[in-house]
């Protein structure tokens, strides 16, 4: 069971999206035009036909790519908060302001993935042509500026094409988008495939782990909590959270720590 932290630390779900658009007048017309899109949201569904119920991997569709949004935010608002800022220099910059760092962050979190609806195999590459199309659609709802909106496509899509732990990212939105996508690791998000007969070493010990959380670090500015009830869901986190971190540009900035049934077990850096 999961201890209650202090109160900086948030829970990686689906819910916390929404969240962290409320407020901004971009953001907030961003996810809606993303989550009534028809075209896009037959597509999440499509990919979720092949990746799951023929591959039997895990969830790849909507509440995939909204979980990856709100932790993606979520580490990107601590990166340019107090605790974050000093460090940056280390990594790129926004190359645009906050709130389009945002919009960046947001679109690229929730499309992706949508290359899987047409194979695993270099679905990080498909994606890229799939994705914009869709951000011709739902970008020229929020910029007016021709120029400034073919910008913030551009760097989309390197975030969709960098989010492959195969890829080096060149960005802070990719990268956090990467790492993002690398938390949604706990028991729900492998119960899909576990329900259609997968019953490797991933889907135990993702059923292990129960749930993940961001926060502040003490010691790297962004801290990633692991809990687990027992040592198998140490395996996702090497297997895939570590190494989506280590070409994320921004690992030097992260560490995760390890909780079984409430205590800590292991901290973790990547290099």
């Amino acid at each position: 069971m999961i201890s209650e932290l202090e109160a900086d630390v948030v829970r990686v779900s689906q819910r916390l999206v929404r969240e962290k658009v409320e407020g901004s007048r971009k953001l907030e017309r961003l996810y809606q035009s993303l989550e009534s899109n028809e075209e896009l949201q037959d597509y999440l569904n499509l990919c979720n036909e092949l990746v799951v119920k023929r591959m039997y991997y895990n969830d790849h569709g909507i509440t995939h790519v909204r979980i990856v949004a709100g932790a993606a935010l979520e580490m990107l608002d601590i990166l340019l908060s107090n605790n974050g800022r000093e460090v940056l220099t280390k990594v790129a910059r926004p190359l645009l302001d906050i709130e389009d760092s945002k919009v960046i962050t947001l679109a690229a979190s929730y499309l992706h993935d949508l290359g899987n609806m047409v194979h695993r195999t270099f679905h990080h590459v498909t994606g890229v042509f799939i994705a914009g199309d869709i951000l011709v659609d739902v970008l020229r709802e929020i910029y007016t500026d021709r120029r400034v909106e073919r910008r913030v496509r551009q760097e989309v899509l390197h975030c969709v094409f960098a989010h492959d732990e195969s890829v080096q990212c060149l960005t802070l939105e990719s990268g956090v988008v990467k790492v993002a996508d690398g938390t949604d690791m706990s028991e729900g998000r492998a119960r899909l495939p576990y329900k259609h007969g997968k019953s490797d070493i991933h889907a135990f010990s993702a059923l292990s782990i129960k749930g993940v959380e961001i926060a502040p670090g003490t010691e790297r500015p962004i801290r990633i909590d692991v809990h687990m009830e027992n040592e198998a869901g140490v395996f996702q986190v090497e297997e895939v959270l570590a190494r989506k971190i280590r070409t994320s540009g921004i690992e030097n900035l992260i560490e995760i720590l390890m909780f079984k049934q409430g205590q800590q077990f292991k901290r973790m850096v990547v290099t």
